[in-house]
């Protein structure tokens, strides 16, 4: 899991500022922008490890 957090994190510290404002993924019927996505996997919350195996299964990862 750790590498696909890295991935992320690579990727989002790419992103211009204003898509980062954009919905990245739904989890559990709930949007989740690219900021929000952020801090839920740099804090390695269990949201965040949700988010990342969404990511992955959506071949974003």
């Amino acid at each position: 899991m750790e590498e696909k957090r890295a991935k992320f994190l690579k990727v989002y510290a790419n992103l211009p500022e204003d898509i980062r404002k954009d919905i990245l993924v739904m989890v559990d019927n709930k949007p989740y922008t690219w900021n929000s996505t952020f801090i839920e996997i740099k804090e390695n919350t269990a949201l965040g490890e949700k988010i990342l195996k969404t990511l992955e299964s959506m071949g974003l990862l």
